[in-house]
């Protein structure tokens, strides 16, 4: 899937060494993609972008989003048809530690890629990767939709919120004008093998498994929209096809959500990964920290599944599934960039056996 939607296009990845964007790296060098990518070195170590061996597969600059002029060079040198926005900061934790810089990186960095984007002679689109914690959280038991209220106490989910309205600003006062597509996406929470963050359930979940210890869980009954990351991932490559074949068709807000519209818990999450792991224990350490996040929260995808016809593959066991597998894997000392590209393979397959429409869209006729 998608090798044909992407023929002969060069492809600018921000953030292509966190973790969702060495995934989206991996999948793309897949189907041939000229690949560049724009980041820091990676927050962590271990990490997937290293693991994989990335570095000398792509063209590959370190960067930061605030440095206008860094970013103007690499597109001068590269002039991409697509650019796809990962770069940020991430945890809500974190945000609260480090606001400034997250508003900085998130708000002003967003601003950044827009306005070289949009300056930038051959670059035709931009995708802007936000979050599923833009909306004003009001603790509701149903899904967030693209029209709700933006918001976020948290610096992390208000400097993300920003952004989207600076997406929205740009993509009228003067991207409509200018030739370039601007849309913007809102997964749930992401889940996959090779996320080592701090401050994630899975991951720390993971980590005390490997280490043989149990399990901390802040916040067992707090609730989220998980996914595997290839189902969102799925979504912005269908997305990206979409606005540079359709155009401003598709300059919108976009959630790609999960197929449990209920969601799971925390402690769902964590069963599940110690029994596919095979041992292992946990314990609830909740305490003050656990009122800095919310929770509940759900997203709606209905407008990607009846405009986009895009509905994702995997259910949260799954998941779950195929993150402990990866991660097992891992630990055995296995060569791990071919086996990223086998879960990619696994995916691909298992979309296209569900005969999902956007899938079909994408077949290639022998």
């Amino acid at each position: 899937m998608f090798q044909e939607s992407y023929l002969n296009k060069k492809i600018l990845l921000t953030g292509h060494t966190g973790f969702k964007g060495a995934w989206l790296t991996t999948w793309l060098l897949q189907l041939g993609v000229d690949v560049v990518g724009y980041s820091l070195e990676p927050v962590t170590q271990p990490n997937l972008f290293e693991i994989n061996g990335l570095a000398g597969r792509i063209n590959h600059y370190l960067g930061d989003v605030r440095d206008r002029e860094r970013l103007s060079e690499v597109f001068k040198n590269e002039s991409p048809d697509l650019v796809i926005h990962f770069a940020a900061q991430s945890l809500v934790l974190n945000s609260y530690e480090n606001p400034v810089e997250t508003f900085e990186v998130n708000v002003q960095g967003t601003v950044n890629i827009l306005d070289t984007a949009l300056h930038s002679p051959k670059t035709t689109a931009a995708l802007i990767i936000t979050t599923d914690k833009v909306y004003e959280n009001n603790e509701w038991s149903w899904g967030y939709r693209e029209n709700d209220r933006l918001g976020g106490h948290d610096p992390y989910s208000a400097s993300k919120a920003m952004a989207e309205i600076a997406v929205a600003s740009y993509r009228k006062s003067f991207c409509s004008s200018s030739g370039v597509v601007v849309a913007s996406a809102r997964a749930g929470n992401v889940i996959g093998g090779g996320d080592f963050s701090e401050n994630r359930l899975l991951p720390d979940t993971i980590q005390a498994l490997m280490s043989n210890q149990p399990v901390q869980v802040r916040n067992p009954k707090s609730v989220r929209p998980w996914m595997h990351v290839l189902d969102p991932l799925s979504g912005y490559l269908w997305l990206g096809h979409k606005m540079l074949s359709e155009g401003d068709r598709f300059a919108e807000a976009w959630n790609f959500a999960p197929k449990d519209s209920t969601g799971a818990n925390c402690q769902n999450i964590v069963e599940r990964a110690i029994g596919r792991w095979g041992d292992g224990d946990w314990f609830d350490t909740s305490n003050g920290e656990s009122n800095k996040e919310m929770k509940c929260l759900r997203l709606n995808g209905d407008k990607a599944a009846h405009e986009l016809e895009w509905t994702p593959t995997y259910d949260w066991s799954t998941a779950v599934d195929k993150t402990v597998d990866w991660f097992k894997t891992y630990q055995s000392g296995n060569d791990m960039y071919a086996f990223t590209l086998e879960q990619i393979n696994q995916y691909t397959d298992e979309a296209l056996k569900q005969n999902l429409p956007w899938t079909q869209s994408l077949c290639i006729t022998e």
